[in-house]
């Protein structure tokens, strides 16, 4: 009896519907190669639903992503949509971050790896990118992105000024520390958490509460990392690193930098997970939606797909599946076609394409 499979389908904007199509061939294709029984629900996030709907995300859209096994999402976001709910929540602003926080998928997995053909295409010497693989576990539902007060306000007794507020409670911090953990647990047992407690209250309180958890993983090889540092050995000696456990913000930039590892944030995929077992993910690439190139038949899709992977890996515990696609990526990075953020001239059907080739002869 095939395995019924149910997923909430946001394309999103700009390339997001671009990318988002093509993952959905390779997802059809391996439904039908694994006998899989495919259910997909479709609707809008983010400046698309704004259009249609005038809200960024609908309760419609909230509740049915709690109902599925699983939620794909494109890219969302734009200049066009940038200042439509000014003195807003950041759930109110952002039609992504709403669903984050109303799913609670606090655990934010970005891995980077090298890829040997694509070492080139990279500000690396060959020799610092051989067999690196690393993770950036970001903090999705807290921290500075979330906690209150924020604003921005004018003072008749002073000059006019903007704040943020950069907060998380013990629990916050210790399930987030957990999952790293784990998740080093996993893999090859080293875990780095990363903090600015030399100058903030707050990275103090993370490096307090993450050494504390860290002896409940005696099997783990810990460490602490200003996040400064962490940028620096990231650029000079990435093989060092297997789970970077970061808070929002430090997770964000250094998920981004991360990117030239393999040649391009196009190829980066997500997963926003939380720790309840039956809870579903939210899975998406890490790049943007680079309005300049929309509709252009020239975004990459791989960051899209590897999310589909990661769908298999850790929201399906179909680690075959995924293992199978990443075989498959890795075999078009060596015999291409690659698109242009990565100095080819294929386009985003023909990387698919081969995409899907490879994956038949993997099956």
């Amino acid at each position: 009896m095939s395995r019924k499979i149910e997923i909430l389908v946001l394309p999103g904007d700009g390339i997001g519907p671009e990318v988002m199509s093509q993952a959905l061939r390779v997802l059809h294709k391996i439904s039908d190669m694994a006998d899989l029984s495919l259910v997909i629900y479709e609707d809008l996030i983010h400046g698309q639903a704004w259009d249609a709907y005038g809200t960024f995300c609908r309760d419609e859209t909230v509740h049915q992503a709690k109902n599925v096994d699983a939620v794909l999402v494109g890219a969302v976001g734009g200049e066009k949509w940038g200042n439509l709910a000014p003195g807003g929540t950041p759930e109110e602003k952002d039609g992504l971050m709403r669903l984050r926080k109303e799913l609670d998928v606090f655990a934010g997995i970005r891995p980077a790896r090298s890829y040997s053909h694509l070492n080139e295409k990279t500000p690396y010497r060959p020799e610092l990118l051989d067999e690196v693989d690393l993770i950036v576990l970001r903090e999705m539902c807290g921290g500075v992105m979330f906690a209150s007060p924020r604003g921005i306000e004018s003072d008749s007794k002073g000059p006019k000024r903007g704040f943020d507020t950069a907060a998380y409670d013990v629990d916050e911090v210790k399930r987030h520390a957990r999952f790293g953990f784990e998740l080093a647990r996993k893999r090859r047992g080293h875990l780095t958490s990363v903090d600015k407690a030399n100058v903030m209250e707050s990275g103090a309180f993370w490096r307090e509460i993450v050494s504390e958890v860290s002896f409940e993983y005696p099997d783990v090889h810990f460490q602490n990392m200003y996040a400064d540092n962490c940028s620096y050995q990231l650029a000079i000696n990435p093989k060092q690193f297997d789970v970077i456990l970061a808070d929002n913000l430090f997770g964000d930039i250094l998920s981004d930098q991360a990117a030239a590892l393999s040649g391009s944030l196009g190829m980066l995929a997500s997963a926003s997970l939380t720790d309840q077992s039956n809870s579903p993910g939210i899975y998406e690439p890490v790049h943007g939606t680079a309005p300049d190139i929309a509709g252009k038949n020239i975004a990459n899709p791989i960051g899209m797909i590897l999310s589909l992977a990661l769908m298999f890996e850790f929201g399906f515990s179909m680690q075959e599946i995924s293992k199978k696609l990443h075989l498959a990526v890795e075999e078009v990075t060596r015999t291409g076609p690659l698109t242009p953020d990565l100095g080819g001239l294929g386009t985003t059907n023909e990387v698919t394409e081969a995409i899907l080739r490879e994956l038949e002869r993997n099956f």
